[in-house]
């Protein structure tokens, strides 16, 4: 099983090239960064298991530009955003962000989408809560389109691209998707167990990204489900995500199948957080 790590990185914690370059040498898979682009004083919203939003969510730096730093470090270390807000970016710039990332790092970029659970932050971004789900759906349609090896246009409901030149391109091969091609880097979708999740990683993903990694075994038979519907072959991936780890929980996503974890460091300077690492070496 492939063991990566997930961090909140801010201006007061280790910088992503100490991160990046003692993951690669400790033999860690992958780094996976969070993102928000401010947190309003004012907000109501708690997190998604409730209690506050902790100090570090209003400091985290930009995953794009932090990843860069790390795959310019570093040769083999998987790159992610864990997860990347995809409502709250211009689709045709954030393709362009995402591919030019992906090319450089040598297809090392794993795109970690998820929906958004922060009303405030979202609302900043001209985002009305209720269609959220449909613009994420609709901008990530619009982005593969862009990364399409062909000028490929797209008229969705939220968005449009003529047939365009854009390059580069991600580097990671095609994969089917209902009988056309999937384009694009590997893409992960964060959110809640339930038939309309499953439903749109079989329509434009190549697997789930669960936060903690509670419930795979019931929600097993919901998502392959979809999967076949969809027309997809095999099966989707399956991320745990932002694990706190024991010996018990990684043997028993070993037994689902499962081949990558995403565990939680604390957030910290670099002694805090690369003592999680030594700790965690147990599980490479």
């Amino acid at each position: 099983m492939r063991v990566a790590i997930t961090s909140f990185l801010t201006d007061e914690t280790v910088s992503p090239v100490r991160l990046a370059r003692a993951l690669e040498e400790r033999g860690f898979a992958g780094l996976y960064l969070p993102e928000h682009t401010h947190i309003p004083v004012d907000g109501a919203s708690r997190l998604p298991g409730g209690g506050p939003v902790p100090r570090e969510y209003g400091r985290s730096l930009d995953p794009f530009v932090a990843l860069g730093q790390a795959a310019a470090v570093t040769e083999r270390l998987g790159l992610g955003t864990g997860i990347a807000l995809v409502a709250q970016h211009d689709p045709i710039d954030l393709a362009k962000q995402i591919a030019t990332l992906d090319f450089l790092s040598g297809g090392r970029f794993t795109l970690g989408v998820g929906y958004g659970w922060h009303v405030e932050e979202a609302a900043s971004h001209g985002i009305q809560w209720s269609t959220r789900r449909e613009l994420v759906r609709d901008q990530l349609a619009l982005m593969q389109a862009l990364w399409a090896a062909e000028p490929t246009g797209y008229d969705g409901e939220f968005g449009f691209v003529p047939a365009s030149h854009a390059h580069p391109k991600p580097l990671l091969p095609p994969r089917q998707r209902a009988g056309a091609p999937l384009t694009g880097p590997r893409t992960l979708l964060g959110g809640g167990a339930g038939p309309r999740l499953f439903a749109h990683i079989a329509a434009q993903a190549d697997g789930w990204l669960p936060l903690g990694g509670s419930g795979l075994t019931e929600s097993r038979p919901a998502r392959r489900r979809a999967w076949t519907d969809a027309g997809r072959a095999g099966a989707p991936e399956v991320v745990p995500y932002a694990v706190v780890p024991t010996p018990g929980k990684l043997a028993h996503f070993a037994d689902l199948g499962i081949t990558e974890v995403v565990l939680q460091t604390p957030t910290g300077d670099e002694s805090t957080v690369l003592r999680a690492l030594d700790a965690y070496a147990q599980y490479l």
